[in-house]
């Protein structure tokens, strides 16, 4: 067996991270697209006093999160 280059070795390592990589990438943009959808339903559940712990558990976006994008709503 012969030894690989530090060269060898990095390609190798960048080749095991480009599927999952890319994977996440897609799939950050989706969520992206999502939150874009999501964020004019939570701001409207909030006027409609729907609790914050509630929109949690709805969405799983956090609480923080939440109110940060009412804020900017109202802004």
């Amino acid at each position: 067996m012969t030894q690989q280059t530090p060269a060898q070795l990095r390609a190798k390592a960048e080749a095991a991270l480009k599927p999952l990589g890319q994977k996440r990438i897609k799939l950050m943009a989706q969520l992206e697209e999502l939150e874009a959808e999501l964020r004019p339903l939570i701001v409207s559940a909030i006027e409609m006093e729907v609790p914050y712990r509630r929109i949690t558990e709805l969405t799983a976006v956090a609480s923080n999160t939440a109110r940060a994008w009412n804020k900017a709503a109202h802004s």
